[in-house]
């Protein structure tokens, strides 16, 4: 029963590495170029820090959890990693809330502060953000799911 579990969780851990990765990786290839009042204009992640947390962000948790896949089973660092699992969670958590607030403004705008919506101008770098942002949440869900299972774990040691 307890090589299940591991498997669970090394199966897990894989899948939070493709997750991160693949949000990362959609958010820095996301740009596109367009016209507005016959000036030539261009969208790219860089332009906007919050962006730039969220790919950082994510990269931190895949290296990490990338990491953890390599740590020996009856190794002290598991105490840490339980730790380290929470301030993964809190970073992709804050990084995929300051991204989804600049994406809201990007689509609704505020009329009231004078920022006009871009996604009518950027279609594609709209719909590559959301993508990015759909599997940054997956990849919080899944370090969720881990952490639950760490805290789980430490609270009750009999059950590994």
């Amino acid at each position: 029963m307890g090589g299940t579990k591991k498997i669970f969780v090394f199966v897990l851990r894989l899948l939070a590495v493709a997750v991160t990765v693949c949000a990362a990786v959609v958010m820095i290839t996301s740009s596109q170029s367009s016209s507005l009042f016959g000036i030539p204009v261009q969208a790219k992640y860089q332009y906007e820090p919050a962006f730039k947390f969220f790919v950082i962000a994510n990269a931190i948790g895949s290296v990490y959890s990338f990491l953890v896949l390599f740590l020996p089973p009856k190794s002290m660092l598991w105490r840490l990693v339980v730790a380290l699992d929470v301030v993964i969670t809190m970073l992709l958590t804050s990084s995929i809330s300051a991204a989804a607030a600049i994406a809201y403004l990007g689509k609704k705008g505020n009329i009231r502060a004078g920022w006009l919506p871009i996604c009518g101008q950027f279609p594609k770098f709209c719909d590559q953000g959301m993508a990015a942002l759909i599997l940054g949440l997956g990849g919080v869900l899944i370090y969720m799911a881990l952490l639950l299972y760490a805290i789980h774990t430490v609270i009750n040691p009999l059950l590994l």
